[in-house]
C-alpha cells in the first residue's frame, strides 16, 4: 500500500496524503487532481478501489428529516415510484434524534456511488444550519434536487410549492368568512418556507385591510405539541382564525382550542398545510392547503434523471400552485371584538 501511494504520488506530482484522500474517496481534492490520480492508478497497473470503479450505481438517495409527518412518506412514495419507473432504485435515508445526520447520509451515499440525491425538507431550508455537505455534492457534480424552498446560494434544481399562493388562498378564505383577527403558526425563524409564508401573509393582510401584528405570529417546531403551545399563546390575542404551516401544527391548534374550552370552527377556525393523509378523518375534517405531491414528485424525478443523463438543467426554482381544500375546520366567526 505504501509503495503504491509513493509511486502514484510521484507520477502525479502530489503528496501521498492527497493520493490517500482520493483512494478513500474523501473530500478536499480538486476534480482535476482526483482524475489525475485515478489515471495514474490505471497507467501503473493498480486496481482502483471498489467504490471508484466504473459508473455510478443506479441508486438514488431520498434524504428526509423524519417519517412522523405524513407529508414526507407521501413525497417518498411519489418520488420512489417515479424513479422505479425509470429504472432507478430509491434508497430511503431518514434522520432520527441522536442518530445518523443529514451530512452522514451524504457521505454514505457518495461512498456508494449513487446516481443522484433528492432532499425532502432538509437543512437546505434552514438559514442558520450547517450546509457544508451540500458543497461536497456540488464538488462532485452529483445530480441533486431539493423539494421546497432552499436558502440562497445552493446551485441545485429546486421543485417547490408556492408558499405565497398558499397563504393568499388561506387569508382570502378566512377574510371571506368574516374573520379579521387572524394568527399564524409558522416554523422556526430561519426556515425559508416559513419566511415566505410570513411575507405573503403580511402583504395579503395589508391588501385586505387587516392588521397582522407580530403578537399574532407564533413560531414552533413542526409537531402537534408545537402547534398546541403556539396556539395557546395566540388565543390570548383573541384570534378567531389560525393559519398553520403544516397539518401536524394545525392538529395541535385544534387541541389547544378545545383545551381552552372553545370550539373549532365555531369559536376559532383552523387551516393546515399539506393535505397529508387522514386529514378528512379528523374531528372536524381539516381545511388545509394541498401540495400537488404527485406532480411535484414527477417533476423532481424528471429533473434528476435528465441531469443524470447529461442534460443541461436550469436551476431556476420550479413552482407548483397549491389548492385550498375547504372542510369542516373553518366557518364564520361568532363575533369579533
Amino acid at each position: 500500500m505504501t509503495r503504491r501511494l509513493a509511486q502514484v504520488a510521484q507520477k502525479v506530482g502530489v503528496s501521498e496524503a492527497t493520493v490517500s484522500r482520493v483512494l478513500n474517496d474523501k473530500p478536499g481534492v480538486s476534480e482535476a487532481t482526483r482524475a489525475a490520480v485515478l489515471t495514474a492508478l490505471d497507467v501503473l497497473g493498480y486496481e482502483r478501489p471498489t467504490q471508484l470503479r466504473g459508473e455510478r450505481a443506479r441508486l438514488v438517495g431520498l434524504v428526509m428529516p423524519e417519517l412522523q409527518n405524513p407529508i414526507f412518506p407521501a413525497f417518498a412514495e411519489a418520488v420512489g415510484g417515479a424513479l422505479a419507473g425509470q429504472g432507478f432504485t430509491p434508497v430511503l435515508c431518514t434522520q432520527t434524534a441522536g442518530g445518523v445526520s443529514e451530512a452522514d447520509y451524504v457521505d454514505l451515499l457518495l461512498s456508494q456511488q449513487v446516481s443522484g440525491v433528492v432532499f425532502f425538507g432538509g437543512l437546505y431550508a434552514q438559514a442558520d444550519a450547517a450546509h457544508d455537505h451540500y458543497a461536497r455534492l456540488a464538488e462532485r457534480s452529483l445530480p441533486t434536487v431539493l423539494l421546497n424552498a432552499a436558502i440562497e446560494g445552493l446551485d441545485f434544481a429546486r421543485v417547490s410549492c408556492d408558499d405565497a399562493v398558499a397563504v393568499e388562498q388561506s387569508i382570502g378564505h378566512l377574510r371571506q368568512l368574516g374573520h379579521r383577527r387572524i394568527g399564524l403558526v409558522l416554523g422556526p425563524a430561519d426556515h425559508v418556507p416559513s419566511r415566505r409564508k410570513l411575507a405573503a401573509a403580511q402583504a395579503a393582510a395589508a391588501k385586505a385591510g387587516l392588521d397582522l401584528p407580530q403578537s399574532r405570529v407564533e413560531r414552533a417546531l413542526f409537531t402537534l405539541e408545537g402547534g398546541q403551545a403556539a396556539t395557546t399563546r395566540l388565543l390570548r390575542e383573541g384570534v378567531t382564525g389560525i393559519i398553520c404551516a403544516s397539518d401536524p401544527l394545525a392538529l395541535g391548534a385544534v387541541r389547544a382550542v378545545r383545551r381552552a374550552g372553545l370550539s373549532v370552527p365555531d369559536d376559532v377556525s383552523v387551516i393546515g398545510y399539506d393535505d397529508s393523509s387522514f386529514m378528512t378523518c379528523t374531528d372536524p375534517p381539516l381545511t388545509t392547503v394541498r401540495q400537488p405531491i404527485e406532480a411535484m414528485g414527477r417533476a423532481a424525478v424528471d429533473l434528476l434523471v435528465g441531469e443524470i443523463g447529461g442534460a443541461r438543467i436550469t436551476h431556476d426554482e420550479l413552482l407548483f400552485e397549491p389548492e385550498l381544500v375547504v372542510r369542516g375546520s373553518t366557518a364564520p366567526p361568532r363575533a369579533e371584538s
